[in-house]
């Protein structure tokens, strides 16, 4: 059984613990004065930076857990602040004395560290990886996130439902479309009024064309990372023209606002652009599967087996390129429109790169057969208190989404972004590669920092 999230709930007399599995959800009270409960690490490795997660913001701790250092409280950060608790209310803190971080090394004869990160070359967000290595093989790979912590659980808290939407969709710009959809999910729910299909239609639709944008930028960056620039050339301009149709059906490059109670698309332009994209992505299909010295760097390389993916529970394309068949899409309303799981064999870069080439062209035959003429409004009613859980799979896999509501206003907010699952897994697949593939396994994951660090 699958384990989707565990996160805590401050409910003033008492803490709460919810554990999300894929086939029931269990919930624990957890006594202030002791705030103790047992740990999942040894079962679940996914819990261990929920787990980590949930101590720094709560103070909570967990009984047999085998890594407790701080995940979201850097050097500096006090230790007995828990930004979480209900009872935290400052808008700045004092930094206090440097506290050393204790890295995951290897330790022997002729091996020695290479740490990168946090700050990157060119535009990427902040993320620091720590290696270990023998030579140019690299025996291990700590990787530690949080620098941009932004405290949105906290910022949401206390604001009306409608208040926060600007928020929610600017979490992880290459997901903001998937964000929103599960935002409004949550929203018709809250109102019980069922998404009109006509409506869902056009939200999948840019839905999809999201997903294309993103895989579209994987497909230049992977062959780019093993040395054939040209690839990346060809899909920039792809990239750039399908940002450009999201401008103009959306108002907004990313998509931000576009998911509303009534939505406007011309099908005809854009199915004028997808049938040029498909035939556009084909030929570069054609073209790469050419190039016997890109195949000979992404075989073999990066390789999660379909058994440690479904240990660490990973999700979307990375689950899916190991065999795993996980997707949110797989349900009789997406089948309808002619969606088809995309599997891989070997968990391989070879095996993300052709899972997300598939994936394109699944997307467009899917955008064009969402295409309709309905114009039907969404109409929300006042919003009931209450807990509510959404899951879409964004470009990067299953997102989830908690928001309980108290008093008419959010009393909390909690997201389990694919990349929270995906980055803790990320370091079984790099062992004996060498130090030169870790860009490219890293593109072929291609994960969210601002997803990961709320």
């Amino acid at each position: 059984m699958r384990l989707i999230a565990r996160f805590a709930l401050d409910k003033l007399e008492n803490f709460e613990i919810i554990d999300v599995y894929e086939s029931k959800i269990e919930r624990q009270s957890v006594d202030k004065k002791n705030p103790t409960v047992k740990s999942l690490m040894s079962k679940y490795p996914s819990a261990i930076w929920m787990e980590r997660k949930i101590k720094d913001e709560f103070g909570i701790e967990f009984e047999g857990a085998f890594d407790t250092r701080p995940l979201v409280k850097h050097e500096r950060f006090p230790k007995h602040i828990y930004p979480l608790r209900k009872d935290f209310n400052k808008k700045e803190i004092d930094f206090t004395v440097f506290t050393p971080y204790k890295y995951e090394e290897i330790e022997g004869d002729n091996v020695f560290v290479v740490p990168v990160g946090p700050i990157h070359a060119g535009i990427i967000e902040p993320g620091h990886f720590q290696f270990s290595q023998a030579g140019e093989e690299i025996l291990h790979l700590e990787v530690r996130h949080y620098y941009k912590y932004r405290g949105i659980e906290k910022m949401v808290e206390g604001k009306k439902v409608n208040e926060i939407k600007k928020i929610v969709e600017r979490i992880s710009g290459n997901e903001s479309i998937a964000y929103q959809i599960a935002f409004m999910d949550i929203l018709s729910q809250a109102s019980e009024i069922e998404i009109p299909n006509s409506l869902k239609q056009k939200y999948f639709t840019l839905l999809e064309l999201e997903r294309i944008i993103h895989h579209l930028t994987d497909l230049g960056f992977i062959p780019n990372d093993a040395g054939f620039g040209a690839a990346l050339a060809f899909m920039s301009k792809l990239t750039e023209e399908a940002r450009r149709v999201m401008a103009k059906i959306t108002g907004h490059r990313f998509g931000f606002g576009a998911i509303k109670e009534e939505v406007e698309i011309d099908y005809q332009e854009l199915t004028k652009f997808i049938d040029y994209l498909k035939k556009e992505v084909e030929f570069f299909e054609d073209w790469i599967n050419d190039i016997a010295s890109l195949w000979d760097r992404f075989n073999t390389t990066g390789a999660l087996s379909r058994q440690k993916a479904a240990k660490y529970g990973v999700v979307g394309v990375t689950a899916r390129a190991s065999g795993v068949e996980l997707d949110v899409r797989n349900n009789l309303f997406y089948k309808n429109f002619g969606y088809k799981m995309q599997l891989g064999k070997k968990g391989e870069v070879s095996d993300r790169f052709r899972v997300r080439i598939k994936e394109v062209l699944n997307s467009i035959e899917m955008i064009k057969n969402f295409k309709t003429d309905k114009k039907e409004k969404l109409m929300l009613n006042e919003f009931k208190d209450g807990e509510y859980m959404s899951f879409v799979e964004s470009s990067i896999g299953e997102l989830f989404m908690y928001m309980k509501i108290k008093d008419g206003v959010v009393d909390r907010f909690y997201v389990r972004d694919p990349s929270h699952i995906n980055w803790q897994a990320f370091h079984t697949t790099i062992y004996k590669d060498i130090i030169a593939d870790f860009p490219l396994i890293n593109k072929s994951f291609d994960l969210s920092y601002a997803g990961n660090d709320l």
